[in-house]
């Protein structure tokens, strides 16, 4: 196309909300009327399945659960009453907890307020919060942030030696759906231990964000934690920023509480429109349809041009790919579905990757964001009449040019700010946009039946590693080697696994397991350190 073609598209197909402060372009995605007429019969039944999906239908049939995440930030559309004042008495209280942390009234035994928080959990219970605390964030905020979202000893370590000094004044709250996530409950322990080890009661430091009767809500009574605030059963982890998870630790920092639920609100009022041309949900998801043939053939590349926004990517794959990377439908064939997602922040891809979108494997679409407000400061000139922000622009406008002359797609999001608002629209957007595009192509997206394979596959893990230290404890200085100890503990099938798992265990002095070299790595003996 010429220019002029191109800017008569880009007109066509532009969904534009001044009142919103939001654009969605999708211009360069080759979409037609003629590629939609087919699609209207299947979005119908999609906006079908999200009004039902609201109405409160069992969404997730494997545990016959509603999913809600769309009443947190419309309580009125709950469909029960007690659901409804769940909501909102949640929000009322985590709002009055932080604005007592904020002035003292919740304090620390010793210290005249919490100064510090720390987040523990995993996957989209830190991922989602992550998000936010770093788009939103402040040099002013209430309480400075850290994160244990991993099970990692190092990075255990890293965390808990920044705030070795800080502890007294450090508020800690875990966040756990149901209280037995290995890595959440790993980080907890340790973080308990480190309060005790400077004479401190951690309950006395403590909240916790699960559901009710869970084992961590069990623990956060034992242990006499200050507060607990609730995860409902209908709300899943991948979902859960606007609930307590996301916003108790967004209140406590300082951030726009309301600004985000706001913004969420407004994108899930334009996202209900049932025409496609004027849903920017409903055109994503048919855009994602087009480009990957409905089967997930390309990848889905997220470049925001904001360093506030670097997280945003990380957090789309877990959104993303956990919904929708599914080996069954649910007409229970094997179809393999999903949408890969990476990503990095403009104009750092200039320097990474944009080579290989631009000239390489063209198996991708790209989603700029655009933000148009450049800063809050004066803006510095350091050429004449050009800004640090015109040269950002420059490089998002360029890149995508340079991508759609080689045949590359791309389709761009602009929000005026990265504010509470903004932030919120784009949660909610994705949300919509991956509930439509799952019905699409008939995938469960409330569901995750990999995700505890991995969980089970790894539990089995450590059954094994517990049966190879019972039995090196049994054996004397000789040891065995890997074959015999497998063998004696009745795991033949998984030599390969005690492998790598006597190898680690050897690598770690403290772990008491030596190790005794052979003719091959195969060969090595283990046995006790001490014996």
């Amino acid at each position: 196309m010429n220019p002029r073609e191109m800017w008569q598209r880009y007109r066509e197909w532009l969904i534009d909300r001044p009142q919103d402060g939001f654009r969605l372009d999708v211009s360069r995605m080759d979409l037609t009327e003629e590629i939609l007429a087919p699609m209207q019969h299947r979005l119908a039944c999609a906006f079908d399945a999200m009004e039902a999906l609201e109405r409160g239908a069992i969404a997730n049939p494997d545990e016959q659960r509603m999913v809600g995440h769309y009443w947190l930030r419309a309580p009125e559309l709950a469909p029960q009453p007690d659901i409804r004042e769940a909501i909102e008495s949640t929000l009322e209280r985590l709002l009055d907890f932080a604005a007592r942390v904020h002035d003292g009234g919740v304090a620390p035994p010793g210290a005249k307020k919490f100064e510090n928080l720390l987040l523990i959990g995993i996957g989209g219970s830190a991922l989602g919060p992550q998000f936010v605390s770093q788009a939103l964030g402040a040099a002013d905020d209430d309480m400075t942030v850290d994160f244990l979202d991993n099970t990692d000893p190092d990075g255990i370590e890293r965390v808990l030696g920044r705030l070795a000094g800080e502890l007294e004044r450090t508020l800690t709250v875990v966040i756990s759906k149901s209280g037995g996530t290995p890595e959440t409950r790993n980080g907890m322990l340790e973080t308990a231990a480190a309060y005790a080890a400077r004479g401190l009661d951690f309950g006395r430091h403590a909240v916790a964000i699960t559901q009710d009767g869970s084992r961590l809500d069990r623990y956060a009574i034992e242990s006499g934690f200050i507060d607990r605030f609730p995860m409902w059963d209908w709300v899943g982890g991948r979902t859960s920023v606007l609930c307590a998870v996301g916003l108790l630790p967004a209140a406590l920092q300082g951030l726009d509480v309301g600004g985000l639920l706001d913004g969420a609100r407004r994108m899930d009022a334009l996202t209900r429109n049932r025409k496609a041309r004027e849903n920017p949900a409903a055109l994503l998801a048919l855009a994602w349809y087009h480009a990957g043939d409905g089967r997930g053939s390309r990848d889905m590349v997220i470049l925001p041009y904001k360093d506030r926004l670097a997280l945003f990517s990380r957090y789309l794959q877990q959104l993303v790919m956990e919904s929708l990377g599914k080996e069954k439908d649910l007409c229970g064939d094997t179809v393999h579905q999903g949408i890969a997602v990476y990503g990095n922040k403009g104009s750092t891809d200039q320097h990474a990757y944009v080579q290989q979108l631009r000239d390489g494997v063209p198996n991708f679409f790209v989603t700029f964001v655009e933000v148009l407000r450049d800063r809050e400061g004066p803006a510095i000139e350091l050429d004449d009449g050009v800004t640090s922000g015109d040269f950002l622009h420059g490089f998002l406008l360029g890149t995508r040019r340079a991508l759609y002359e080689n045949g590359r797609p791309s389709m761009t999001i602009s929000v005026e700010a990265v504010d509470a608002r903004g932030v919120g629209m784009l949660i909610a957007l994705y949300e919509r946009a991956v509930g439509l595009y799952a019905s699409l192509v008939n995938v469960n997206a409330y569901h995750q039946p990999g995700v505890e394979a991995g969980k089970k596959a790894a539990a089995s893990v450590l059954e094994l590693q517990r049966a190879l230290t019972s039995r090196l404890a049994k054996l004397g200085p000789e040891g065995a080697t890997v074959s015999d100890l497998a063998r004696q503990v009745g795991a033949e099938s998984e030599v390969e696994t005690a492998f790598h798992i006597l190898e680690r265990l050897a690598a770690n002095p403290r772990r008491g397991v030596g190790r005794t070299p052979g003719a091959s790595p195969f060969e090595a003996r283990y046995h006790l350190a001490g014996d």
